[in-house]
């Protein structure tokens, strides 16, 4: 792996686990509000806020789902090769802008270039899945031409 492809990697990386710490955090702090709850409420409000408790942990829960699949997403990543198609693990570099095809982790800056990390379930990720260099494809009415595929 090269290493603006490995400092995009662990970037990635880094958006995950925070997303996962994040979201554990919370679902910590709902829990401990959800004991404080129990220890002073009676009666129907505490019913209600109970179940509202609940609705936010599930939330959280799906969230913390969610991410962990990021991260095996991502976790697969680190062995793929050199290839002149595009496919998840790859940079590619086109006329309106660089891509690294990973995860939906939005704008990433390594030595004051961007990069947009995307998912292939993303729109412009469908497209250029499969690609190689010199081809085009249209999004949101412009034209982009890959230059090049790492």
């Amino acid at each position: 792996m090269s290493e603006l492809k490995s400092k995009l990697y662990k970037l990635c990386h880094a958006y995950v686990d925070q997303r996962i710490e994040t979201t554990q955090k919370a679902m910590e702090a709902l829990q401990v509000s959800a004991d404080e709850e129990t220890k002073s409420s009676v009666g129907d409000k505490y019913e209600t806020g109970r179940a509202m408790m609940q609705l936010e942990m599930e939330k959280y829960s799906v969230q913390l789902n969610e991410a962990v699949k990021l991260k095996q997403t991502i976790s697969q990543m680190e062995t793929v090769v050199q290839t002149d198609v595009v496919q998840p693990g790859c940079l590619v570099r086109t006329n309106q802008g660089n891509f690294y095809i990973s995860i939906s982790a939005g704008l990433l800056k390594v030595n004051d270039e961007s990069f947009f990390a995307i998912s292939t379930a993303s729109p412009i990720g469908t497209k250029l899945l499969g690609l190689k260099v010199k081809d085009t494809f249209n999004f949101n009415n412009k034209v982009y031409e890959i230059q090049r595929i790492e």
